[in-house]
C-alpha cells in the first residue's frame, strides 16, 4: 500500500494569513524527505487551499524527487480568475495520476462518488484524452459493486473508494462496522476481477487505516486531513514516520 500526501489543508493555512508561510514547497520537500510515495493535490476554482500554481510547482517537486504526483479535480471545472481549469491543469502538471472527481462548485470537500446512472459521454471522452496523454486514471467511486462495475465501462486505471462512511463506522466503533468491512471486501475483489486498480481516501487516520487493510490489497491511500491534524501534536515527521509504518505493515500484512 503506497502512501500519498494531501498537503491541501498545508494550502489552505498558508492562505488564511495571505502570505507564503508555511510554505507548501517546503512540506512537500520535507515528505518527500520522509520516504512517501506521491503528493495530492486538489486544486478547486476558487483557489481556497491549493491553487494551479501550486500544482505546478508541487508537480516539478514530484517529478525532480521520483516520486508519484497525484491531481485531483472535476474534469469539467472550466477556467476562472487565477485557476486554469482542470483539463488545462492536467496538460501543465502532466501527473503520475490524474483522480477524476464529480465535485460541484463551491463543495467543501469531496464526499460522494461518480453515479452509477451517469450517462453523459463527455466523461469517457475525457478519459480517453487523458490516456492519450500517458497518464494513469482513477474514479472516485462510493463502496458499491455497481459503482465499481460502473467504473469499469469508462476506462479507468483505477478506482479511488470514498471511505468517509467507513471511517464514521470506525470512530463510532459502529454496530455496523462488520457489515462495511464485508461491503468494501467484496468491492475491491470486484475491482481486481474487473483489472481495475484500488486507491482509498476519505477520513482516513493512523486507527482507521489498520482496520482497512483488513478488507484486501489497496495499492494507494490519500490522507491529508489527519495527518496535518495530527501533526499538531506529534509533529509532521513523527506523524509522517507513523504512517509510512501503518502502511508498510498492512503492505506485508496482505501480501
Amino acid at each position: 500500500m503506497k502512501l500519498s500526501i494531501n498537503l491541501n489543508k498545508v494550502a489552505l493555512l498558508r492562505n488564511s494569513r495571505g502570505s507564503d508561510y508555511p510554505s507548501l514547497e517546503k512540506y512537500a520537500h520535507m515528505a518527500i524527505s520522509l520516504g512517501v510515495d506521491g503528493l495530492t493535490l486538489h486544486p478547486r476554482p476558487d483557489h481556497r487551499h491549493a491553487t494551479s500554481q501550486d500544482a505546478l510547482a508541487v508537480s516539478k517537486i514530484c517529478k525532480d524527487s521520483n516520486v508519484e504526483f497525484n491531481l485531483e479535480g472535476n474534469p469539467f471545472t472550466e477556467p476562472s480568475n487565477n485557476f486554469f481549469g482542470f483539463s488545462e491543469l492536467c496538460k501543465k502538471t502532466m501527473p503520475h495520476q490524474v483522480t477524476l472527481v464529480p465535485d460541484k462548485q463551491g463543495q467543501l470537500t469531496s464526499d460522494a462518488g461518480w453515479p452509477t446512472d451517469y450517462k453523459e459521454n463527455k466523461l469517457s471522452k475525457f478519459l480517453s484524452q487523458i490516456k492519450e496523454m500517458g497518464l494513469r486514471t482513477s474514479l472516485f467511486i462510493d463502496a458499491t459493486v455497481e459503482a465499481v462495475e460502473f467504473a469499469a465501462t469508462t476506462g479507468v486505471d483505477r478506482v479511488e473508494i470514498y471511505t468517509g462512511p467507513f471511517a464514521k463506522a470506525c470512530a463510532a466503533d459502529s454496530a455496523d462496522l462488520p457489515k462495511m468491512l464485508e461491503v468494501f471486501t467484496h468491492v475491491i475483489s470486484r475491482a481486481r476481477e474487473l483489472n481495475l486498480g484500488v486507491n482509498a481516501g476519505h477520513d482516513l487516520d493512523i486507527f482507521n487505516l489498520s482496520i482497512l487493510q483488513k478488507c484486501g490489497k489497496i495499492d494507494e491511500v490519500s490522507i491529508g486531513h489527519a495527518i496535518i491534524a495530527e501533526s499538531l501534536q506529534d509533529g509532521f515527521a513523527n506523524t509522517i514516520t507513523n504512517y509510512l509504518n501503518a502502511t508498510k505493515e498492512s503492505q506485508s500484512n496482505v501480501s
